[in-house]
């Protein structure tokens, strides 16, 4: 693989492909929103013939994010800060992932902010089209509101199906992901609410 920086500039945005941002082609997966990057850290050390690719919208965690990855000098994790909602919607090449993971977004309670959820019915049929045939999606959350929400839309979605969420292929075993926010809100005593899909 070329060495790049883990960094992807917005420049890079126009005609993009993950062979011209990775060096090679390659299954590759998608997180939006990391936080401190625990589950893509993880990740890509075990897997290291696929390549990741995450979306960070908040700097300081962005900015701690690509400082790791250049630290442990992972060589298959790209890193961007942008709307994840606006990157799959208009810069991810569909038929492209084979796998997108979302764990913890923020549920945005209040009911006037529900507008800024990444889960509504335009990023669902974007992100079912950017996936694979095959292609595994997993959510998990903390606010069992917005999971009602979450799982209405993707049950209801005619290209997804339900699939088992633990599934060591794709990261997740005995129910667990291990994000910073997971690992924090485990300790706090909250339930976690989980499902995962996979393209028709």
């Amino acid at each position: 693989m070329t060495t790049r920086p883990v960094a992807v500039a917005l420049s890079e945005l126009e005609g993009f492909s993950w062979p011209e941002v990775f060096g090679r082609e390659g299954p590759v997966e998608l997180e939006i929103g990391t936080g401190k990057v625990g589950f893509l850290l993880r990740r890509a050390r075990a897997r290291p013939e696929r390549d990741f690719f995450g979306i960070e919208w908040a700097g300081e965690f962005y900015r701690f994010a690509v400082d790791r990855m250049e630290r442990w000098k992972i060589p298959n994790v790209r890193l961007l800060r942008l709307d994840g909602a606006h990157f799959v919607r208009v810069v991810c090449p569909r038929e492209s992932l084979a796998a997108l993971h979302v764990y913890h977004p923020d549920p945005w309670p209040k009911k006037r902010h529900h507008k800024r959820r990444l889960f509504q019915p335009p990023l669902v049929d974007a992100a079912a089209a950017c996936l694979v045939h095959g292609g595994h999606w997993a959510v998990q959350t903390d606010h069992a509101e917005y999971f009602e929400i979450i799982c209405t839309l993707l049950r209801g979605h005619p290209e997804l199906y339900e699939t088992p969420f633990d599934d060591p292929e794709f990261g997740v075993e005995a129910a667990r992901v291990a994000t910073n926010f997971e690992i924090k809100y485990l300790k706090e005593g909250r339930r976690m609410y989980q499902i995962a899909v996979k393209r028709r």
